[in-house]
């Protein structure tokens, strides 16, 4: 994704860091790693581990200080949409950039408790663990 470098390894936390201050329109997704497993379909359980930016912003959320990855319905509504519409159809052992725009994301109203502001555009390193079939 042009003025996004990701580094790191998939399942070692990454790091973010932008060259640009505006962010890209709509929804990107860029495969950083193409994984070999089971696609990952619409009504599956994913399993993953994540890392979750604002543009050009602080971190706001990732598994990897956790030490435990993240299951969710996906393609169902359970994540913000920019999750569903870019972790569909991706592999299993894939680690994924997603560019989530506001409105794909938290919206004009974001989650400032999390540290997301309104209108915040998203910006996801997801690393595809497993999916379990519906």
């Amino acid at each position: 994704m042009e003025n996004v470098q990701v580094t790191g390894e998939f399942g070692d936390k990454p790091v973010i860091t932008f060259s640009a201050p505006t962010p890209p329109e709509g929804l990107v997704v860029e495969v950083l790693e193409e994984g070999t497993g089971d696609i990952v379909e619409a009504g599956d359980t994913i399993v993953c581990n994540y890392l979750g930016q604002s543009w050009n912003g602080s971190v706001f959320d990732n598994s990897y200080d956790r030490g435990a990855p993240l299951d969710f319905g996906i393609g169902v509504g359970m994540v913000i949409a920019g999750w569903d519409e870019g972790l569909v159809g991706q592999r299993v052992g894939s680690r994924v950039l997603l560019s989530i725009p506001s409105e794909l994301g938290y919206g004009p109203r974001g989650v400032p408790q999390a540290g997301i502001a309104g209108g915040a555009t998203l910006v996801f390193v997801t690393d595809i663990l497993e999916t379990i079939k519906r």
